[in-house]
């Protein structure tokens, strides 16, 4: 994926899909949006939301008053519950093997940004099955920093109520809401677009404030590790992240942790 006149084949229904589906949304679930005059009127911004249920990914475009797209795993074309929705809402598919994975992400990224559009990417990589925020990937605050885009904490509440981890269909008639942080503004930064550890610490000062918005217990780990890995609520470790951004501990997962890629992972610098 590369080739601008391709990608803007994604999204070209989305006003349609979300004319109609954002009454039935807002039907069958109360739907609450706070801090939305945190929303840039104007130009790019990279939107960073918390994920804990696949219905996040309807939740945040319905709510905000422009299109935002986001990169998403090539596998979701192979199934046809997804294979024309999501493109419909201006997902754009990548291939995540290869080499130049990383780069192909992160041009598609930056050309989306750059045309003033928003772009959305979860952090985490994947969904919290757990429900517990977890360590944040670098690849947003890299695009932030090619871009000079502002970076906008997003805290979904209530979704995983609505559609837990292994349900198939999402409940109706409960409550979400989807709340907006103040926009980070990584200029301050942008003479170090290649320090690891500036990286770091944009992406922790991003988690700290979806934290602050969302009340989660913070896990310094990263959500892309198979769920097995996962320690249970009772011994996980669970540390606070100082308002810094920098997390309590600093360690990072084990070398040999088996990881799932993810949008945000083959975003996020190579060693």
């Amino acid at each position: 994926m590369g080739d601008p006149e391709a990608e803007r084949e994604y999204g070209k229904l989305y006003p349609v899909a979300k004319a109609v589906m954002s009454p039935v949304f807002r039907a069958l679930w109360r739907i609450k949006t706070v801090g939305l005059e945190h929303v840039p009127s104007v130009g790019g911004a990279i939107f960073c939301p918390n994920h804990t249920s696949v219905i996040d990914s309807f939740f945040l475009p319905m709510v905000l008053p422009r299109r935002i797209t986001f990169v998403g795993k090539a596998e979701y074309m192979d199934s046809w519950k997804t294979k024309h929705l999501f493109p419909a809402m201006g997902m754009i598919p990548i291939d995540r093997g290869g080499g130049d994975a990383a780069e192909r992400a992160l041009t598609t990224a930056a050309r989306v940004v750059e045309s003033g559009e928003f772009f959305g990417i979860y952090p985490e990589g994947t969904r919290a099955r757990d429900g517990r925020l977890h360590r944040g990937h670098t690849g947003p605050a890299r695009l932030a920093l090619r871009t000079g885009a502002p970076i906008v904490p997003v805290g979904i509440v209530g979704t995983r109520e609505i559609q837990p981890p292994d349900a198939r269909l999402p409940r109706p008639f409960k409550r979400a809401e989807v709340r907006f942080g103040h926009p980070i503004d990584v200029q301050r930064y942008a003479d170090r677009t290649d320090d690891r550890l500036v990286l770091r610490q944009i992406i922790d000062e991003v988690m700290f404030e979806i934290r602050d918005l969302t009340g989660q217990d913070y896990v310094d780990e990263y959500a892309t590790k198979k769920a097995e890995t996962f320690p249970s609520a009772e011994t996980a470790h669970v540390v606070e992240l100082d308002p810094t951004g920098a997390p309590g501990n600093g360690h990072a997962p084990a070398a040999d942790a088996p990881a799932r890629r993810s949008s945000a992972d083959v975003l996020a610098p190579r060693p």
